[in-house]
């Protein structure tokens, strides 16, 4: 039972990593939104969990929820920060240069806090939660 609990938190933290990624391109290729180098620092942190999750999913391997977390913390890092650039005056102020756009430019500001890094940051957080949860199952399990 605990094996299969793994593979379906494997399978939602895929999913996210998924409907995340699927949502870049879309923002990218289809509404023709070019990436800022925040952006694209996260996608490098986000693109590959698909294929990671994905043979973790196929091989029943639980163990790579700590490869999901890893990147997961590392890209939700850059989100944080590149949403603290667009909603914090002080931090505008003083943002570096990001490229040819902008890091502090918002695309999106759906109800008024929803942009592109708080979403790449809800992922994130989401695949976070959800391999913390298969690595803490896998470590009481180890202890039994």
């Amino acid at each position: 039972m605990e094996q299969e609990r793994a593979e379906h938190l494997l399978l939602a933290a895929w999913a996210t990593a998924l409907i995340a990624t699927l949502g870049s391109l879309y923002f990218s290729e289809v509404l023709g939104y070019i990436p800022c180098d925040l952006c694209w620092f996260q996608r490098i942190f986000m693109y590959p969990q698909v294929i990671i999750l994905g043979i973790a999913i196929v091989r029943k391997d639980a163990a790579a929820a700590r490869y999901s977390f890893t990147l997961s913390l590392i890209g939700g890092g850059i989100s944080l920060y590149h949403y603290g650039l667009q909603k914090i005056p002080l931090l505008q102020e003083y943002a570096i240069s990001c490229g040819r756009i902008p890091c502090t430019g918002q695309y999106i500001n759906w109800l008024g806090f929803i942009t592109i890094p708080f979403l790449a940051f809800t992922a994130f957080m989401i695949i976070i939660l959800l391999s913390w949860t298969v690595m803490r199952q896998q470590r009481k399990e180890s202890e039994r």
